[in-house]
């Protein structure tokens, strides 16, 4: 759905498509709400789920688009990865939940709700174990398919993460936990990408846009937060700020060496694993 689509005479429209997932619409909140002064351009604004803007990238349909950083294995041909804008999780991520307690030992010989085979969360659990059966299901019904018993596990995303033991569901595995275990990095999980065909200089341009933005959102954290609640799926507020709080912070603003290693390792364990068919070069507008 179109936000803020106004026509501008004399300026170049550049589509910037993202998730209406608390977090998302926290960083585009300056861009969204015209907080920033952006000479010669327009920011034209879509909101779709993750999993579908993984399959809209492949197709290259927005100038600018949140995607899994799974997705960009895919699309590294016609996106380049900006410099800000992730969703990086330092020692916490998706979590898998069993309505019964369960091992993670246990995993191989599941059937796990997923929310999209393009996920960062199910390119992390496969490099985990690949031996899992899985069932693709949206992402907020998860919940309610593991309470139900169609499945034995169900792979949390999103504000799932932080009340799923409210509803008597145990954790089996947290999957940021385990990859920081593992490689002592942070467990990335989607990022902002940026069609190469605009080049060099426009896609330098946008970025400090995009920058802009997120460091406004930080700046007057109280107005971005209660502009997300609009798009929070009736989350309570407390609830999303803390969502917010999980998922937008120093490694949002800037990934850093150690945001940039993450993306990398996951990656090329994604390819060592079987899962990523192909080595990924991973190129930041820098």
């Amino acid at each position: 759905m179109p936000v803020n689509a106004n026509e501008t005479p004399g300026k170049r429209t550049i589509s910037v498509a993202h998730s209406p997932d608390s977090d998302d619409a926290f960083m585009f909140y300056g861009l969204a709400t015209n907080k920033l002064e952006t000479p010669g351009l327009k920011f034209e604004h879509t909101l779709k789920d993750i999993q579908t803007l993984n399959e809209d990238a492949k197709n290259g349909v927005f100038d600018v688009t949140a995607v899994s950083f799974h997705a960009y294995a895919y699309i590294a041909d016609k996106y380049a990865l900006l410099p800000h804008g992730a969703s990086i999780g330092d020692k916490y991520g998706p979590i898998v939940v069993s309505k019964e307690p369960r091992k993670a030992s246990e995993i191989g010989k599941m059937k796990i709700a997923v929310p999209g085979e393009l996920t960062s969360a199910f390119l992390a659990l496969k490099i985990y174990n690949a031996d899992f059966e899985h069932v693709v299901v949206p992402f907020d019904e998860i919940i309610d398919t593991v309470l139900k018993g169609d499945v034995d596990a169900g792979l949390l995303i999103h504000e799932g993460q932080l009340f799923y033991h409210q509803l008597g569901l145990y954790k089996v595995l947290d999957l940021g936990e385990w990859w920081h275990e593992k490689t002592s990095l942070p467990l990335p999980m989607g990022g902002n990408v940026i069609r190469r065909d605009l080049g060099p200089e426009l896609m330098k341009e946008v970025s400090k846009y995009l920058h802009a933005s997120i460091a406004y959102s930080m700046e007057n954290r109280e107005d971005a937060l209660a502009y997300a609640m609009q798009f929070a799926r009736d989350m309570q507020p407390e609830l999303a700020d803390r969502f917010v709080a999980m998922w937008v912070n120093d490694l949002t603003l800037d990934y850093g060496d150690r945001g940039r290693e993450a993306v990398r390792r996951l990656l090329d364990e994604g390819h060592k694993a079987g899962v990523i068919p192909h080595k990924v070069q991973i190129d930041f507008v820098e």
